[in-house]
């Protein structure tokens, strides 16, 4: 069974910073593309960031200088550091990747999602 898990959420007061891990476990074949989300309470899913399998990142405006996005194929996980962190960026924080798995097709996968929490 494929499946992405996220880790790393959890309470900082404004201006600290915060690393979340997104791993991808299973019997994968592939992944390509993978990126951040984030939903606040009462808002729908907002894009973050997102990278290719070659590295190449692009990210959400009010993220940007702030948010760095990677990732390390070779252990097909993804990360996001979170420096500069204000409590508008407080939210669930999901990963998403496209991944081919051994038996099946091309498919977007997603995670449980972890919880940010930004005090002022």
């Amino acid at each position: 069974q494929v499946q992405l898990v996220e880790s790393g959420g959890g309470l900082v007061q404004g201006g600290g910073s915060l690393r979340l891990s997104c791993a991808a476990s299973g019997n994968i074949v592939l992944i390509n593309d993978m990126a951040w989300y984030r939903q606040a309470p009462g808002r729908q899913r907002d894009w973050v960031a997102r990278i290719t399998r070659g590295g190449n990142t692009i990210y959400e405006d009010s993220v940007k200088g702030r948010f760095t996005i990677s990732r390390d194929n070779f252990n097909n996980t993804m990360y996001l550091q979170m420096n500069s962190l204000q409590p508008e960026d407080t939210a669930v924080y999901y990963c998403s990747a496209d991944m081919k798995p051994f038996s099946g097709t091309w498919r977007n996968y997603w995670g449980q999602g972890t919880q940010v929490t930004v005090s002022s």
